[in-house]
């Protein structure tokens, strides 16, 4: 269980992974040193995973967010198993959750339109082991972001 200067340093990190090791240390109240330590061991531990930007994608190469649903045709383990391990490979796919409810995965998937997410499906999606039904939905807009607010 984290201490709160711990979560103090995970939420500020959250928000901004670009601060300097003096500039958390001064929000959180450690000395810079102190800081530094807990960032490395919060690394080591597989707590903090990366640092990431989030890209205005207005401002970039036109890029389509898809949000899908996988419904696989059984939920035994070795099933899960061989989905889980071919999805990891396709590069279009930023992010990918196990779920409760009506769909087994829900997948967030960039394309850079139409014509190039009919070659995900086709080529990717269709073709994972198991898969027995895709459901797309198109976002419009991101409203909310990594904890941030557009």
């Amino acid at each position: 269980m984290p201490d709160r200067v711990t979560e103090a340093i995970l939420r500020h990190l959250e928000h901004n992974g670009r601060l300097s090791n003096a500039e958390l240390a001064a929000k959180v109240g450690l000395s810079p040193s102190a800081c530094l330590r807990r960032v490395r061991i919060l690394e080591q531990q597989g707590t903090i995973q990366g640092y990431h930007a989030i890209i205005a994608r207005q401002k970039s190469p036109a890029v389509a967010t898809i949000i899908v649903q996988i419904t696989l045709e059984k939920q035994t383990e070795e099933c899960l198993r061989r989905f889980e391990s071919r999805i990891k490979e396709c590069a279009d796919v930023k992010e990918c959750y196990l779920m409760t409810g009506d769909a087994d995965y829900l997948l967030r998937v960039e394309a850079r339109d139409m014509q190039d997410y009919e070659r995900i499906h086709k080529e990717e999606l269709s073709r994972m082991p198991g898969v027995v039904r895709i459901q797309s939905n198109f976002a419009i807009r991101p409203i909310v972001q990594q904890g941030k607010c557009s």
